[in-house]
């Protein structure tokens, strides 16, 4: 992997929730570049072990971990894990997250006639599944706070130790159609302020990461139709990216280099950092 510049990690063990996936595996691969002890904890453990693989074969080291991060069980074992194999965690990145069709509106806008004359399998704002919601705002915010809780008691009095929450562009203006996934990124944005300041008096810094429009698994089918053309949703950011472009995810590894590494960053604390393309700097005018 080609970094944008190099940081001492030689020792330090990070811990990355989410790390199966397009962007945290690019994260994982770059902090092992660096020297890391990468645990990639992944609810799916055959995409955790594929990235712990790919890093083993570059020489880092890293170990795949079956995680659930609903499941405060699931995280203490995958703690315990991490501890005998690796050693105590230094770093912790919460990068699991995503959103749920069941906390999504089927339209942009709201009109009368969806009331008036509703279509079978149409979802409007008096559609959305509560159970759906919770869900997305659980996997957002939950999936952040008790990763935190379980792998934090190994990095209080530790020399730079760091957390590292994945907001979203969502969470500075809401998209369309997505209420909850917004809402859930703004509660991570907001959360990563307030422990911040929580974690002021133990030497821990607690800074976010917030994405514009990657390429992952999870929205290619968004973006993209089956024969690779745009969609219209697609096309809409793109007009409003001034960068006219959906970004790289090795264009996230300067920020995430900056933001780990105490030389670097050590008085930074409690930002939320917009790696965009412009997108939240655009007015649409």
């Amino acid at each position: 992997m080609n970094l944008p510049f190099n940081i001492d990690l030689q020792d330090k063990v990070v811990v990355i929730t989410g790390a199966g996936g397009v962007i945290c595996s690019t994260f994982a691969k770059a902090l092992a570049a660096c020297g890391a002890k990468v645990a990639v904890l992944d609810l799916n453990k055959s995409s955790a072990d594929l990235v712990a693989q790919e890093i083993t074969e570059a020489g880092g080291q890293a170990v795949g971990v079956e995680a659930n991060v609903l499941e405060v069980a699931s995280l203490k074992a995958a703690r315990q894990l991490v501890r005998d194999q690796l050693g105590p965690c230094d770093m912790l990145i919460n990068g699991a997250g995503g959103n749920h069709p069941k906390g999504t509106t089927s339209k942009e806008y709201l009109y009368r006639e969806d009331l008036e004359d509703a279509k079978e399998g149409e979802v409007t704002f008096f559609d959305l599944d509560p159970k759906g919601v919770e869900f997305v705002f659980n996997l957002n915010f939950l999936g952040t706070l008790l990763p935190t809780q379980v792998f934090l008691k190994d990095m209080i009095g530790k020399k730079d130790a760091v957390v590292l929450n994945i907001s979203s562009m969502n969470a500075f203006t809401p998209l369309t159609k997505i209420p909850a996934y917004s809402g859930a990124k703004a509660a991570v944005s907001n959360f990563t302020q307030w422990l911040a300041v929580h974690l002021s008096k133990v030497d821990v810094r607690v800074n976010a990461i917030a994405p514009g429009f990657f390429v992952t698994n999870q929205n290619r089918g968004l973006l993209f139709h089956a024969d690779g053309s745009a969609t219209e949703r697609s096309a809409k950011i793109l007009n409003a990216t001034p960068m006219g472009r959906f970004g790289e995810c090795e264009e996230l590894i300067g920020t995430l280099l900056w933001l780990v590494d105490h030389k670097a960053s050590g008085f930074v604390n409690g930002i939320v950092v917009p790696v965009d393309g412009g997108f939240s700097a655009y007015s649409g005018v």
